[in-house]
């Protein structure tokens, strides 16, 4: 019923989305086709890949400081194939962390050449940059102290944390608002401030992506005061961020995607972050059906 009721939430705000078609659209064509990355890279420039300080395990700066990831390490594979492609062995590849905020400025204004993070495919974030291939299907769910919660119900007259400027944080206010449920949205700038927020008295409840924080439970002091709900009350596909109109760079990228996906080396990838292989039956799915033949 929480699945239901989310997804529609969201068909019942189409009407509304729709009326910006037009602005996106424009918005679109007023954003310049991106640079070229191949010809940046073949005159000696380096390969930046942005990634995200908190949102573990897919995209994280792990304690030695080091850029970490399930996603972080997809974009490693890319950053391999280009050297191979290119005849570039010794190809310098710079990390620059990017926040959930200024994340998709980065790739339009060539901060960095991909965005490896838990980053939701939308329409409207097309107006900004383009997409991969998939890279994981992920959902929301919500954490509380003590006791799980059985549905958004539960919320009502709560403080609800959400991380701020995200899909989820979107989804959260319409769902809430067409379920006819008051509750105080608290935004907050990482995922660990919320969880200790939380932790602390200071909300009642936080709303993000489960994987993000499962993750981030089973690695805090204080993960064993907290419940993670059993439902997925969103469902997101993730893909990674690539500028807009670069074609080659984009092929590049999703031949390396589909490659890993038809070998056993997604495997060895996946379960260097989230441990035994074979995941749930949608990620392999997603596996399947991406792992586009040559």
């Amino acid at each position: 019923m929480a699945i239901a009721a989310a997804f529609h939430a969201r068909i019942r705000t189409t009407g509304a989305r729709g009326a910006t078609v037009a602005a996106l659209l424009l918005a679109a064509l007023a954003v310049p086709a991106g640079a070229q990355t191949l010809d940046r890279l073949t005159k000696g420039e380096p390969f930046r890949i942005g990634y995200r300080q908190f949102a573990p395990p897919y995209s994280y700066a792990a304690s030695n400081g080091q850029p970490s990831g399930y996603i972080v390490d997809l974009c490693r594979e890319v950053a391999d194939a280009l050297k191979r492609s290119l005849k570039l062995p010794n190809m310098a590849v710079d990390y620059v962390k990017v926040s959930a905020e200024d994340r998709f400025e980065a790739v339009r204004d060539g901060r960095i050449d991909i965005l490896c993070e838990p980053t939701s495919m939308t329409m409207s974030r097309r107006a900004l940059v383009d997409f991969s291939l998939p890279t994981f299907l992920d959902g929301a769910g919500v954490v509380t102290r003590g006791s799980a919660v059985k549905g958004l119900e539960e919320l009502r007259g709560k403080k609800v944390g959400v991380l701020k400027g995200t899909t989820t944080e979107e989804t959260l206010r319409a769902t809430l608002s067409q379920m006819g449920i008051t509750a105080t949205i608290v935004t907050v700038t990482d995922h660990p401030d919320g969880l200790k927020q939380l932790a602390d008295g200071k909300l009642d409840a936080y709303f993000g992506d489960r994987g993000i924080l499962n993750y981030l439970i089973a690695n805090t002091a204080f993960g064993s005061r907290l419940s993670l709900s059993d439902q997925y009350f969103t469902f997101e596909t993730y893909a990674l961020g690539l500028p807009r109109g670069d074609q080659t760079f984009r092929l590049l990228v999703d031949t390396t995607l589909a490659d890993l996906y038809r070998t056993d080396r997604i495997r060895d990838i996946y379960a260097k972050s989230f441990g035994k292989f074979p995941p749930d039956q949608f990620l392999n799915a997603l596996f399947v059906i991406n792992g586009v033949p040559k």
